[in-house]
């Protein structure tokens, strides 16, 4: 029998066949795909014809198709709803992955070919997009260590696949961790609690086959719990669980995992003639090095803390006027500052969450995709990877434009957090395709299903990454969408977070579960008053969390990875009632791969442009002017990577913006 994986994937719009697909078919297919993709480069390195962008550059695009195709599906299902056949096939292949890539970057007479077209490249006529597309492979060669020789080439290797188990380990201790964790609420436990937290509770005990309500570490659950939950000792044990995950001993551990990670990483930069991590990895990107970084967390850093020093205080006085005669600690300080939002702007998240349906706020951001951009969504019948998964066709003037699919409930075999990804990119060479895009997030499950604001604001987020997928217009894959600067990549969806705070969107979308009234318009403007409520915690948590991942990787790695953490919060005068959003032993963004390392600083040197883009619009007059969303999408949303990011920001706003928007849209000022 044909493995599906490999067979021509004939059906709608050429989607993967979920329901023929089996977890045995993945290892045969990733071997077959691996060698025919060997196969293909070599082709193209030992061809006898003198290097042409054609049959070199373009030579490489047009090999390992299959390989794509195998891994998109694979990986998307390794994260979003992980098996233990799966899970053994992550710890198999991510070395074997490795290895290919560092055959492929290491084969001397292909790289031997692509320096050649570098340092013709001024007389080989490329466009701009060719042009570009010549120097990213170039670089990505280098940087992979093609120019290294002997000992080091076989050591870099070594690293690579190394590095490939530690970020597989890392990932499946951490959602061991997540699911093996729970705590059954009895019927006391649950007084106080709003109806829709007792209903996540119930339906997470279901989940699990538990005998009654239960208490686990989504993030969905566990935050509103730890922001109405009136029974303090329960508040300390959950919030203690959430924020031991992957440094509960044993076998899940990943304090020793990080430690090794970044003493190989440091490793990885010395081959490569670099100082150390940090500047090998900043150097691509739009911060460009380790001191600019600094230099803008540092900036917001000091607003902030003194903003969540002042708030404490506050929310102290609240905790002591309560009774409870001790210091304000982190699992105290959502369910005051919950009391303290109550009490200023008269709003109450219980109150707040019957407007937010989560049918209605995908509803919500499809419109605002279709208001500013054209697009139009038609919902699909098709066999999935699960059955919480759903699709929709994306067209616009009637010509398709991509498919995209939304898992957005929480359950066991899914890993924390919310992401967007691709199961195929937007491109056209060697032939047109059009991209089939993920979001995945992790909201509490329910009938009908009920949003915080803060999750209806990860939903436009993703979506917003969404939009950069589905809008690319590019020629090659390899610079489509979101294939950008780690430091520009977050603007498109922090960005489009703006839409969901414009009245006119709330107004219609926001209505009521039960009567399906719309919000009134006295919550309205509390919601909109309250949108920087809690700022100066959300940003120390944050900002804490970035310099530490930066001090990581900036000099000599650390041994004791938690004893520099603690160094770094010291130093920082961090305030003993906020923790790290993201703590060394479960940080997924810098330790399951590469992507965030030394870039957790990112969302925060995206949202200095965001809030300029936005203001964009406000200059404008209205959140959905034609001519700026035109800009948009002709500058940011369809070009990709297939220019710098700075030169992109700069045609869509005419300057790069400075901390002062920040720090505005944040409520925070400078002092």
């Amino acid at each position: 029998m044909t493995n599906p994986l490999l067979a021509e994937w004939t059906g709608p719009f050429g989607l993967p066949p979920f329901d023929a697909i089996k977890d045995a078919d993945f290892g045969p297919a990733l071997e077959a795909a691996l060698a025919e993709d060997l196969a293909e480069v070599a082709g193209v390195a030992d061809a006898a014809e003198p290097p042409t962008f054609a049959n070199t550059i373009e030579g490489l695009i047009r090999c390992g198709a299959t390989l794509d195709r195998v891994t998109g599906v694979f990986f998307n299902l390794a994260g979003s709803d992980s098996t233990p056949a799966r899970e053994a096939l992550m710890r198999e292949y991510s070395p074997k992955l490795a290895a290919h890539a560092a055959a492929i970057y290491g084969n001397r007479p292909l790289f031997d070919r692509i320096r050649s077209l570098w340092e013709r490249r001024e007389t080989l006529g490329l466009n701009d997009e060719q042009a570009r597309v010549l120097m990213l492979v170039h670089r990505n060669f280098i940087r992979a260590g093609a120019a290294l020789e002997g000992d080091d080439a076989a050591r870099m290797t070594a690293i690579k696949q190394r590095l490939a188990v530690l970020g597989t380990s890392f990932t499946q201790n951490l959602l061991a961790d997540e699911r093996d964790w729970s705590m059954p609420l009895s019927e006391a436990d649950l007084e106080g609690l709003p109806g829709f937290v007792v209903a996540a509770a119930r339906a997470a005990g279901e989940e699990r086959g538990a005998a009654g309500p239960v208490l686990t570490l989504s993030r969905s659950l566990i935050v509103p719990f730890l922001q109405f939950s009136p029974r303090r000792d329960l508040r300390e044990r959950a919030y203690k669980a959430w924020v031991a995950r992957g440094a509960g001993g044993g076998a899940t551990d990943n304090r020793e995992i990080a430690a090794e990670i970044l003493g190989l990483r440091q490793e990885r930069a010395a081959l490569l003639g670099y100082a150390d991590f940090a500047s090998y990895k900043l150097e691509t990107e739009m911060a460009g090095t380790p001191a600019k970084v600094r230099a803008l967390l540092s900036a917001v850093w000091a607003p902030a803390r003194a903003q969540a020093e002042a708030d404490a205080q506050l929310l102290e006085e609240r905790m002591h006027a309560d009774g409870v005669n001790a210091a304000l600690a982190p699992w105290d300080w959502r369910y005051y500052a919950e009391k303290r939002r109550k009490a200023e702007h008269d709003l109450d998240d219980a109150a707040l969450k019957p407007y937010l349906q989560l049918d209605r706020m995908i509803e919500a951001a499809f419109d605002c995709a279709n208001r500013l951009f054209g697009l139009e969504f038609r919902a699909l019948d098709l066999p999935l990877y699960h059955p919480d998964a759903r699709a929709w066709e994306v067209t616009r003037g009637g010509a398709h434009v991509a498919v995209f699919i939304g898992d957005y409930f929480a359950r066991g075999s899914k890993r924390s957090g919310a992401w967007c990804s691709a199961m195929r990119m937007q491109g056209k060479f060697p032939k047109v395709q059009h991209p089939v895009v993920v979001n995945v997030c992790n909201f509490a499950k329910g009938t009908p299903a009920l949003l915080s604001y803060d999750d209806a604001r990860t939903l436009f987020h993703e979506f917003g990454h969404a939009l950069h997928q589905m809008l690319s217009d590019v020629t090659y894959e390899m610079v489509a969408g979101t294939s950008v600067a780690r430091d520009f990549v977050e603007l498109p969806s922090q960005l489009f977070e703006h839409w969901l705070e414009v009245p006119e969107v709330l107004r219609r979308f926001a209505t009521h579960v039960e009567t399906g009234d719309a919000m009134p318009q006295e919550m309205l403007d509390k919601v909109l008053k309250a949108a920087n409520f809690d700022q100066g915690f959300q940003t120390v948590e944050y900002v804490a969390s970035a310099l530490v991942d930066l001090a990581f990787h900036e000099g000599a790695a650390p041994a004791v990875p938690m004893a520099k953490q603690a160094e770094v919060l010291a130093a920082l005068e961090m305030p003993a009632a906020i923790g790290m959003r993201h703590a060394t032993p479960h940080f997924a963004h810098v330790f399951a791969g590469d992507g965030y390392s030394s870039g957790y600083y990112s969302y925060m040197w995206s949202e200095v442009m965001d809030a300029d883009a936005f203001a964009a619009f406000e200059e404008a007059g209205s959140a959905f002017d034609p001519d700026r969303a035109a800009a948009l999408e002709q500058h940011i949303l369809s070009t990709g990577g297939s220019q710098d990011a700075a030169e992109l920001y700069k045609a869509f706003r005419g300057r790069l913006p400075g901390v002062e928007a920040l720090l505005k849209g944040r409520g925070l000022t400078a002092g």
